[in-house]
């Protein structure tokens, strides 16, 4: 399948391409078990902020605490020294139905698109799994990237901005995920580049979801906002980092 039109207009969305230093660190075999590793906590983390969402802008507590159990056997597979997989029996009862507090306009379209999304995200956190699984490798703990917290930093910190700025980087973290995905997929095995190409499409639709919502949650044109943490977005992408993660910029880590 021909993937150009899904990636048009995520080229066109973020203001710079992945550096080629960076394609050619991640592609190495000996860095497979460690970019594994980070994919799948990064599917977490999607999830995880997804929740935040929707325990914080439209879920009714009782919803709030049920879908805040759908994560915890997930993270305790990646928090805990002695791992075990008990978060497969959570995968098969994704189910439980949330209910939106009644007094936001635009929460049944948060709660539906952030649902699908957390499933999503889950499902493909096991997908991940199930590879590592397959081919030896250990799930070690690793520490997190400055990319997530750094596009934090561009959030305002009043209402009803904050929602609107952490919409627009959900959408920038995941546009950026697919752009990585179709770069590394030409220089990976057969059945890894498969995998990462057949998550082209949902991530595009996360970063289209995200967007829609910030546009249509905000009292104000976001084009200005986009813009701006779409700069900080690329300077992440495009300045030295010291170590190898997905979301990584240049690498660095062979001058230090």
């Amino acid at each position: 399948m021909n993937y150009a039109d899904l990636l048009a207009p995520i080229h066109q969305f973020l203001h710079c391409r992945t550096p080629q230093a960076w394609i050619d660190e991640a592609r190495k075999p000996e860095n497979l078990p460690l970019l594994l590793t980070d994919h799948m906590v990064c599917e977490l983390k999607a999830a995880q902020t997804a929740t935040w969402l929707i325990r914080k802008y439209v879920a009714d507590k009782p919803s709030g605490e049920a879908i805040l159990a759908w994560l915890k056997p997930y993270e305790a597979f990646v928090h805990r020294e002695d791992h075990d997989s008990e978060f497969i029996k959570a995968h098969k009862n994704l189910s439980k139905r949330i209910i939106a507090r009644n007094d936001i306009p635009w929460g049944d379209e948060l709660l539906d698109k952030m649902i699908l999304l957390i499933k999503e995200e889950l499902h493909h956190f096991y997908q991940v799994w199930e590879i590592m699984q397959a081919r030896g490798i250990a799930y070690q703990k690793i520490t997190a990237s400055r990319y997530a917290k750094g596009l934090l930093r561009e959030v305002i910190t009043h209402e009803p901005e904050t929602l609107v700025d952490k919409l627009i980087c959900g959408a920038y973290i995941e546009a950026r995920s697919c752009e990585r995905f179709a770069s590394l997929a030409p220089w990976l095995d057969e059945e890894l580049a498969a995998f990462y190409v057949s998550l082209l499409r949902s991530e595009a639709r996360h970063y289209q979801d995200y967007l829609a919502l910030a546009a249509r949650i905000a009292p104000f044109d976001i084009t200005s906002r986009v813009h701006q943490i779409g700069e900080a977005e690329a300077r992440l992408i495009q300045e030295p980092d010291n170590e190898l993660r997905f979301h990584s910029g240049a690498p660095d880590w062979h001058t230090n």
